[in-house]
């Protein structure tokens, strides 16, 4: 009797760490290493293209990310604009990635690319390419492609806002730019968001800083199980730079699907890519 009652505890036991493990698999918060080396097909385009890459090795915005890519299909329509969406990450190669004037990362995670692909995205961009990150892309607590967050994000993201999680805040216009954040009232108040908090502000290495928090507008807890939640001094959400003769430009706004139907959201991201290199409807 003894044995089945240990025997039914050991099944029961695996049986909940099995399925634990799934859970916590499916959401990404057990990271993969899944690398794809054969690209996908290309289509030959018509008109200008954008790359919308959404591959997931770390946590997967089940959510955002299928937000995003309907938001950017909103916005290549307005502008007369081609996508191509895939999360096959081969597609970093030299030859497909000069098919596109532009590349979005939407909510990706993880470390993705191969030494191979990482040079050729990093090399497309040098040369002239333009980059948008929305939300995870910079949202790693760590980084095995040192280049990624030291340059073109610009700075290791630390932790969020999670007590609670999802908060209104104001959101402060640093930088009014024509196109991009000009539109913007300020404070902007972003309902029910996730707020990141990075190491450092890419504004001492000369990145623009655009978007800032308030953050005596939303709940803070400083260090926590889940990291940091606050910045001293300035504390950017959105920002631009240069990266050789190419154009970045990275939004930490963006967790919830709510945000990317969010009309001035959506006008920002689209100055972004206008002005990473995506040409303005006529």
């Amino acid at each position: 009797m003894l044995k089945r009652i240990l025997l039914g505890v050991l099944v029961v036991f695996i049986g909940g760490a099995a399925f634990s493990y799934y859970q916590l698999r499916s959401l990404g918060l057990i990271p993969r290493a899944d690398y794809e080396t054969q690209a996908p097909e290309v289509p030959a385009f018509t008109r200008p293209a954008i790359l919308v890459h959404s591959k997931t090795n770390g946590f997967i915005h089940k959510e955002a990310i299928p937000a995003g890519k309907a938001m950017l299909q909103r916005i290549a329509d307005e502008n007369g604009w081609e996508l191509y969406f895939t999360d096959n990450a081969a597609i970093h190669n030299t030859q497909d990635l000069n098919k596109f004037q532009a590349v979005v990362w939407n909510n990706v995670s993880g470390d993705v690319l191969t030494t191979e692909q990482r040079a050729a995205l990093k090399t497309w961009i040098e040369n002239g390419g333009g980059w948008v990150g929305l939300h995870a892309s910079g949202g790693d607590p760590s980084y095995q492609w040192q280049w990624y967050v030291d340059e073109l994000i610009g700075a290791q993201f630390v932790g969020h806002t999670m007590a609670p999680q999802f908060q209104d805040a104001h959101v402060l216009v640093a930088e009014s730019m024509p196109g991009i954040t000009a539109h913007l009232e300020t404070p902007w108040v972003v309902p029910a968001e996730e707020w990141y908090a990075f190491a450092s502000n890419p504004r001492d290495k000369g990145y623009e800083i655009l978007l800032t928090l308030d953050e005596s507008s939303y709940i803070t807890k400083g260090e926590t199980f889940f990291g940091q939640d606050r910045m001293e001094g300035e504390h950017p959400i959105t920002w631009r730079h240069l990266q050789g003769e190419g154009r970045v430009f990275y939004t930490a706004i963006g967790h919830q699907a709510a945000t990317y139907s969010i009309p001035g959201f959506q006008r920002m991201v689209s100055g972004a890519l206008s002005w990473v290199g995506m040409p303005t409807a006529p």
